[in-house]
């Protein structure tokens, strides 16, 4: 039963709009890993104990390129981002994880989350952004996702990470 008297198929709207309106973009905080450990279980892109070591360069070293954000609502974090500059290149980045927390995914919080890194390297004068990401059929909702994004299949690696799973390169002008 509606008991709010809203109809039903405005209810997915509302509660996007929630979830956006309330989320906060921050500098990735020590503390906050325990909860996007978390994060990346539910997505089961990696092991979640590969995080710490990820993020080691980032929280020890005050001169490290690397930056890494999180998406947070109500004081919780619910999305994770890691990008970083390419050696040898003028201006160009690479969006090395994007990963947003199952229960909170097709909210749009991973478009506001990748809108905020094309706006931070934007008004730091870089030029292009790229994704890499797996061929495998379990992974074309994410292909999607950037090519819904104005990103250019750039490349093909075939067999990158194993035989049968190849690496899909994404580019996009910032």
């Amino acid at each position: 039963m509606n008991e709010l008297n809203i109809p039903f198929n405005t209810l997915p709207m509302m509660i996007n709009s929630y979830y956006l309106h309330n989320l906060n973009i921050t500098k990735t905080e020590q503390n906050h890993l325990p909860l996007l450990k978390k994060v990346i279980d539910s997505t089961g892109l990696f092991p979640s104990e590969y995080l710490e070591g990820m993020m080691e360069d980032y929280f020890t070293n005050s001169h490290s390129d690397d930056v890494w954000i999180t998406g947070i609502i109500n004081d919780s974090p619910v999305g994770i981002a890691y990008f970083a500059p390419e050696r040898l290149t003028n201006g160009t980045y690479n969006l090395y994880l994007i990963a947003i927390a199952k229960e909170f995914q097709n909210l749009g919080i991973g478009t506001l989350m990748i809108e905020y890194i094309e706006t931070f390297l934007k008004q730091s004068n870089n030029r292009i952004l790229i994704v890499e990401t797996s061929g495998l059929s379990e992974f074309q909702s994410t292909r999607v996702f950037y090519q819904k994004r104005s990103y250019f299949k750039e490349a093909i690696i075939r067999d990158f990470y194993n035989d049968g799973n190849d690496k899909i390169v994404f580019w996009k002008k910032l």
